[in-house]
């Protein structure tokens, strides 16, 4: 992965108009934004992005920050876009099938950090698609885009303790259905949101794998 510092420097080339550094900003948050997008629409979420990036392009000389705010400001264009299709077909983002690394997961407020690497697959973002809208969202910014939670809170449009609920309480919903499915992994009692994450022993190999 390559170094926030060093992105920071591949914004700036970018905005100057370097397109070798657009292509490795479009390479290095592709990925995260088209699974943020799955879950608000589903199948259209690589049409969305092509129209989010568009917009990126066009307007990325007005952008003003680092990597970390150049992800934040992708994320909100992208979520407007996702939004403007969502009311023109009225209609909710499909759910499909879950993972057995999500139970795993612990809820926390630096759980983006440990768990980015975790929800890299389709049937990961399908699971997070059934947890209500605002959960949904909250563990897509913070997880998959890494985004924290003040960041996330204002493309939501929210404060950062709600985000970082809405986080936790989505992840738990995760872990619980999990269990339902595989007794094994029952999910653990209620933490604080504050609580510090940690990926178990037997959580080890599923993260071995996805690196």
């Amino acid at each position: 992965m390559v170094a926030s510092e060093d992105l920071d420097a591949v914004v700036s080339a970018a905005q100057a108009g370097d397109e070798e550094a657009f292509r490795r900003l479009y390479r290095a948050q592709q990925p995260a934004l088209v699974r943020y997008l799955r879950v608000l629409v589903g199948d259209d979420a690589e049409d969305v992005a092509s129209e989010s990036w568009l917009q990126i392009a066009r307007d990325l000389r007005k952008f003003s920050g680092d990597w970390d705010g150049f992800r934040g400001w992708t994320a909100t264009i992208a979520r407007h876009r996702a939004m403007d299709l969502l009311r023109a077909q009225r209609r909710r983002p499909q759910a499909g099938v879950p993972v057995e690394f999500l139970a795993q997961m612990s809820a926390g407020d630096d759980t983006a950090d440990r768990a980015l690497e975790l929800v890299t697959t389709a049937d990961a973002v399908a699971l997070i698609a059934s947890l209500p809208p605002e959960m949904a969202e909250a563990v897509m910014l913070r997880v998959v885009v890494g985004l924290d939670a003040t960041s996330t809170g204002r493309i939501l449009g929210r404060r950062a303790g709600a985000v970082r609920t809405a986080a936790y309480r989505g992840l738990r919903q995760l872990a619980a259905k999990l269990a339902q499915r595989d007794p094994r992994h029952p999910p653990e009692p209620p933490r604080s949101p504050s609580w510090k994450p940690a990926v178990t022993t037997s959580a080890a190999p599923a993260l071995k794998e996805m690196r």
